[in-house]
């Protein structure tokens, strides 16, 4: 199994530093390369550039009431999920209809059945 990870490419979990402007500040984000190209592939599908994804993403959390101080994180979370969502087989990583156009809300209620069918409580 460790061969899949250890001899995989090491550019993938090396990091780039890349600096955009979020709302008219300009900030920067550190993420390891996998991440980067995860992101790129999301916003090709909602066909927005990268910087408008990652605006986006920061803009909707905000009006959500997340806490923004660990935003990275946020990102690799979304990034999991993405690749989650399409290992599950809710949505398609090769189809270009946005996320934008996928029920969220039919996905999330299907997920959160099946949290309570395994009796998995997700932490608070």
């Amino acid at each position: 199994m460790c061969q899949l990870f250890i001899n995989a490419d090491s550019h993938l979990w090396s990091s780039k530093t890349r600096s955009l402007r979020i709302d008219g500040v300009v900030t920067s984000i550190r993420l390891e390369h996998y991440f980067w190209h995860t992101l790129q592939e999301i916003a090709q599908r909602d066909q927005v550039s990268l910087n408008q994804l990652i605006t986006r993403l920061y803009l909707e959390s905000l009006d959500a009431d997340h806490d923004a101080g660990n935003f990275t994180s946020f990102l690799r979370v979304c990034c999991a999920r993405y690749l989650s969502l399409a290992a599950d087989g809710y949505l398609q990583r090769n189809d270009t209809t946005p996320l934008a156009g996928i029920n969220a809300s039919e996905i999330l209620s299907h997920e959160a059945a099946q949290a309570r069918q395994r009796q998995v409580r997700w932490p608070n």
